[in-house]
């Protein structure tokens, strides 16, 4: 059978040889009520045990203080012993092993970065060496992908500066959508190919998409939409392999890795 203490404070210091560890104000209160450590003859229970902490903490001082320093307050709020030394939870997880597995987790970043970075380049270098007519199908397919319907590829002697055409809904109508695709190794698109663009397509679609294997140049990208034309989404190399990558177009997931983090806070509440 529990003892019941005289004095508050007393049965404080049972709650802390008991749990041995910090804890709020709450947490001793809720404590000394399930073990019937104290008799509390008040409305306001809790704000007992908060007035004794306060008046008794080292590092608290104000006009009702005691004199008499039981207990500390830590940086994260919590009440403990004076004087008694007691780890943090950063100081717990800093263990000899630890070390060891934020190397591995580093090194999987690393490797991961990598590979990232070598797998885009290859997908974009195999992107450059095919056909410009096949360059103009994988568009077409791509949009599919991204929810066009009723995708075309123009025919080549009719497609005045046009590669394809779709729709996109948007709401409840459908947006007539123009795209042209330069599969293009080393020069980058500048503002005429833009500008010649944008005058196929206006007046006959409400956008226009341009892709290429390249890049573009700042101007042609400062062109992509101007007041009164019809707006222009660009897609340059990197960007085509990065749409790739989001819908799984061409790309599969051959491998899953795995990466486990320990979660003692949700058992123990520590």
């Amino acid at each position: 059978m529990n003892d019941v203490y005289q004095t508050i404070n007393q049965a404080i210091l049972e709650v802390f040889k008991r749990e041995a560890t910090p804890l709020r104000v709450k947490d001793i209160y809720l404590r000394i009520q399930e073990d019937n450590l104290y008799e509390f003859n008040t409305a306001t229970p809790e704000q007992v045990v908060r007035t004794a902490l306060r008046r008794h903490t080292t590092n608290l001082d104000f006009a009702s203080s005691s004199s008499r320093k039981l207990y500390q307050v830590l940086a994260d709020g919590t009440y403990w012993l004076k004087g008694l030394p007691y780890a943090s939870k950063q100081e717990i997880t800093a263990a000899p092993g630890d070390e060891a597995l934020k190397d591995s987790i580093q090194a999987i970043d690393d490797f991961q970065d990598k590979y990232t970075t070598a797998f885009r380049n290859s997908i974009l270098n195999r992107l450059k060496r095919i056909a410009p007519g096949d360059f103009e199908i994988f568009c077409r397919e791509l949009l599919k992908v991204y929810g066009f319907k009723d995708v075309q590829v123009t025919k080549l002697s009719r497609d005045g500066g046009i590669d394809g055409y779709g729709e996109l809904k948007i709401g409840l109508s459908y947006l007539h959508v123009a795209f042209q695709c330069k599969r293009w190794n080393k020069s980058s698109i500048g503002r005429p190919e833009i500008d010649k663009f944008r005058g196929a397509s206006q007046g006959h679609y409400q956008q226009a998409v341009f892709f290429t294997t390249s890049r573009f140049t700042p101007a042609a990208k400062a062109a992509d939409n101007q007041a009164g034309a019809i707006p222009m989404a660009l897609f340059d190399g990197e960007a085509i392999v990065n749409l790739m990558i989001e819908k799984r177009f061409g790309v599969e997931v051959v491998k899953e890795i795995y990466l486990f983090e320990e979660a003692f806070d949700k058992i123990f509440g520590i």
